[in-house]
């Protein structure tokens, strides 16, 4: 049985530049990152800290936005957010989808123009859908006749300035490259309603004749983690054929078609993910011949990126606390555990997913070993970086780097094991500065409102 996947050999350069944000530098085998060494991030920050390299953030909202222009990009503020992120899209003219009530208020109290803000969620509470009609969100994408009744109810109890801009989310039966768990555009999923069966058209026609309501068109969304455009076109092609069949049904073409988002990165060597102007060029192809296919007009199309933005703009710094060699039929295996884990990137627990790790503190002409770097909670499965090849005498006190760290980990991050959560550090130019701090023990007693004797 091999001890990992067959991409991965000790010759591999560790430090594949398209892995790691555009400013991370490795000298005297220091890895530095925005200008600054990470062992001055560990000194100053502490260990764990995620290190958010601010200039490729900000390029990335800028190569998306350029790519595809005039299509509106939205940040999918789901992969992270934080107020200094909100600013730093909405400043590169990019809107931003919210999914949930807090992500509305971080959104709102970073200034961003609520015109720019996108409400999804497959189940949206009355306490959101207030708050987004109260704030004036420029859109809400409904995902449930449930959510329609919900939202017709709260427009006829309150008087709300001007209609409210909906689209509906369509399920086109598409099935994404990428893992089960992060596939959203297939019939049997929680998302959206269904092209099949009309369930799709039903909605769309329901709300175009609902007073206080704007139907603006149709959004999809067909999963995560998407490495190749194929599963988009596709449902291009069947978004189109909705939006004909809407026209042929009322005699109107709708003005406004959102392809979601899912573009894949680099998490690994082996990872070649397609840059935003490659996207953009065979997206506008899709969408050209689908339309045109159709016969309709191209409508005002939308894309939501969130993992291809901030995903390689952060880097996760953890520090070594024990090495256990295990031996194994097929060969030694070097565990690494470091002290973080399934709390601060439950990831690879979830949907198996593949990092790769690098010693970041010092220059190391050790032969490298066949390493496991897992974390210090109480699951077996607390696995960060399953394979990984790391020079033989990575010791406690290491500094270990895993890149590709800035979607769904800090997001998704929990207080497991008792676990405060990681700060969140800015660093640009050789300057280090705070987004998020890092949660305390007080932090988490301070919810806790038991009587102690």
């Amino acid at each position: 049985m091999a001890m990992g996947p067959d991409w991965l050999t000790p010759q591999l350069d560790a430090f594949a530049p398209w892995v790691w944000p555009s400013t991370a530098r490795i000298a005297g085998g220091v890895l530095s990152l925005g200008g600054v060494p990470v062992t001055r991030i560990a000194e100053r920050c502490g260990i764990p800290t995620y290190v958010l390299d601010e200039a490729d953030f900000k390029a990335r909202c800028a190569a998306f936005r350029d790519a595809f222009a005039p299509w509106d990009v939205h940040y999918a503020g789901k992969a992270f957010l934080c107020t200094a992120v909100a600013s730093w899209a909405a400043a590169a003219g990019l809107g931003i989808d919210v999914c949930s009530l807090g992500e509305l208020q971080t959104a709102l109290a970073a200034g961003v123009d609520p015109a720019r803000l996108r409400l999804h969620g497959n189940n949206k509470g009355e306490d959101e859908l207030r708050a987004a009609l109260g704030a004036g969100v420029g859109s809400i994408v409904v995902d449930a006749d449930d959510e329609i009744d919900r939202l017709v109810q709260i427009l006829a109890r309150n008087r709300v300035d001007g209609p409210v801009r909906v689209l509906v989310r369509v399920t086109p039966d598409v099935e994404a490259h990428t893992h089960a768990h992060v596939q959203t555009a297939i019939a049997d999923q929680k998302f959206g309603f269904a092209i099949d069966g009309g369930v799709a058209l039903a909605a769309l026609r329901r709300l175009e004749g609902t007073p206080g309501v704007e139907l603006r068109g149709v959004h999809c969304h067909i999963g995560s983690q998407i490495l190749d455009t194929d599963g988009h076109e596709a449902a291009t092609r069947r978004l189109a054929g909705l939006l004909a069949q809407f026209r042929a049904a009322t005699g109107r073409e709708l003005p406004e078609c959102a392809l979601g988002g899912g573009f894949g990165i680099a998490y690994t060597p082996a990872d070649h993910p397609l840059s935003p102007a490659d996207l953009a060029a065979r997206l506008r192809v899709a969408v050209e011949d689908a339309f045109a296919a159709a016969g309709l007009a191209v409508p005002a199309i939308s894309i939501e990126p969130g993992r291809a933005i901030v995903g390689p703009a952060v880097v996760a710094l953890y520090r070594v606390g024990v090495v256990k060699p295990v031996s194994l039929p097929e060969g030694v295996r070097t565990y690494v555990a470091v002290d973080g884990g399934l709390s601060d990137n439950p990831r690879p627990a979830l949907y198996q997913a593949e990092y790769t790790a690098l010693l970041a503190n010092r220059f190391s002409l050790a032969p490298r070993v066949m390493a496991r770097v897992v974390g210090k909670h109480c699951e077996t499965g607390d696995i960060l970086v399953p394979h990984v090849f790391l020079p033989g005498d990575v010791a406690p006190g290491d500094l270990l780097a895993v890149p590709a760290s800035g979607a769904y980990q800090r997001a998704m991050a929990s207080n497991y094991n008792g676990s405060p959560r990681p700060p969140v550090v800015a660093v640009d130019d050789g300057d280090i500065r705070e987004l998020l701090r890092r949660e305390t023990l007080e932090d988490l007693l301070r919810l806790d409102m038991g009587v102690v004797a």
